[in-house]
């Protein structure tokens, strides 16, 4: 990789966190960068006023980075390991580490979440605002109840949008699955059954072929994948058109996957605001894999 900036992985002393950082670990090493491992400590207002007195600790007495630590000791390391601990709101703070990495890597959910929600604030703030790729890992055990026929061996799992497909997200795959030594499974949803509606009330049946509909998503798919197929020739690709739904396609698909790559979302007219679209939120809530959610290339949102 020509680039040094480093793999983050934001840590806070669960189990969740520590499974977000043996993948940010591994994930390093496989790019040949340093690993940052950042602490947010978070101090309420409402401390007492013999913490109030003694102030914050120093750095150095972070005890979650010093478990870390620990826990890393005698681990095959990246070039460099390096220890940062930061002060302030993790939801706020979070994103912020994107600016300067390469990927961003968070547990599903942290020490604070509630123990019903699926995915914590701070995943969500980070997948939502951030600038680099947010991979979020969830806990083991997540059931998939429909599952897809796919070749063996490691997969990454990546959504194509053919009607509007993101660059950024189909080049963060190919990578990933480079780096894994990995196929690349494309997984192009399309609708239907397509309705077309005449009058108040009453359907008209399609008078498109569900053939034609899937071999013209199977062609433009191609399309789209055919110049990082000539970056990644070594990366073997299987393209799956789709009917139905997209996210519920890449939740299916990410059984026994290594990695899901979603796209953020891009800005619209009406909403400035930085999103997260509706196929990645859901992923992100039900895929049995971790996932990658990509922002839009500068200037696209």
């Amino acid at each position: 990789m020509s680039s040094t900036l480093p793999v983050v992985a934001a840590v806070d002393g669960s189990d969740d966190s520590l499974r977000a950082l043996d993948w940010a670990l591994d994930d390093a090493c496989r790019r040949g960068v340093p690993l940052r491992v950042v602490h947010v400590r978070q101090y309420a207002l409402w401390a007492r006023p013999d913490v109030l007195a003694a102030g914050p600790p120093e750095p150095g007495d972070d005890p979650v980075l010093g478990e870390v630590r620990a826990y890393l000791k005698g681990r095959a390391d990246p070039p460099v390991v390096e220890y940062h601990g930061l002060e302030g709101v993790p939801g706020a703070l979070l994103p912020e580490l994107g600016s300067g990495a390469q990927l961003l890597v968070l547990g599903s959910r942290g020490r604070g979440g509630f123990a019903g929600l699926l995915l914590g604030s701070n995943g969500m703030a980070a997948a939502r605002d951030a600038e680099c790729p947010v991979v979020v890992v969830p806990r083991p055990g997540r059931e998939v109840h429909a599952e897809v026929p796919v070749e063996p061996g490691p997969r990454v799992v990546v959504g194509l949008q053919v009607d509007g497909p993101d660059e950024a997200t189909l080049a963060f795959a190919f990578t990933e699955a480079g780096l894994r030594g990995a196929r690349l499974h494309v997984v192009a949803a399309y609708m239907w059954p397509v309705q077309t509606w005449a009058a108040p009330g009453e359907l008209v049946p399609p008078m498109v072929d569900q053939n034609a509909v899937e071999n013209q998503t199977s062609t433009l798919a191609e399309g789209f994948l055919a110049p990082h197929r000539s970056r990644h020739p070594d990366v073997p690709v299987d393209t799956y058109a789709m009917p139905g739904d997209a996210a519920g396609q890449l939740v299916a698909a990410s059984h026994r996957a290594g990695l899901v790559v979603v796209g953020r979302h891009r800005r619209r007219l009406l909403a400035p605001t930085r999103m997260m679209g509706s196929v990645a939120h859901a992923v992100l809530l039900h895929a049995a894999a971790p996932v990658a959610v990509v922002p839009p290339t500068t200037g696209e949102e």
